[in-house]
């Protein structure tokens, strides 16, 4: 049965290049590193063990690397999800600022 274990949320930004693959990495990347996990060997499992589902909200979801994206996540198997969501900010001279959003939520077979 696959539980839930760890819900993070992070925040990413691409401030020049209008890159919403960039700021969708920097948010999972945000979200992940906060934290240490130390309860696999108490439930006999591994980091590879975990199930991520990784959520991103970015203005435009259809520019999404989605691979990329997910490769910022050292272990686990990943499913990606992109949604329209974020924050883009228009500038003076055109080069928007994107704000993206992630969600990570592991899950394990118990």
């Amino acid at each position: 049965m696959k539980n839930r274990y760890i819900t993070e949320m992070g925040m990413g930004t691409d401030v020049h290049g209008c890159d919403h693959t960039v700021a969708a990495e920097r948010a999972v990347f945000d979200a992940i590193h906060h934290s240490s996990l130390h309860f696999f060997p108490h439930m006999s499992k591994t980091a590879k063990d975990m199930q991520i589902d990784l959520m991103i909200g970015v203005p435009d979801p259809d520019s999404v690397d989605q691979e990329k994206v997910a490769k910022v996540l050292p272990y686990g198997t990943v499913s990606v999800s992109v949604c329209k969501g974020g924050l883009e900010i228009p500038t003076e001279n055109g080069d928007s600022i994107i704000i993206a959003n992630a969600g990570v939520i592991v899950s394990i077979n118990d």
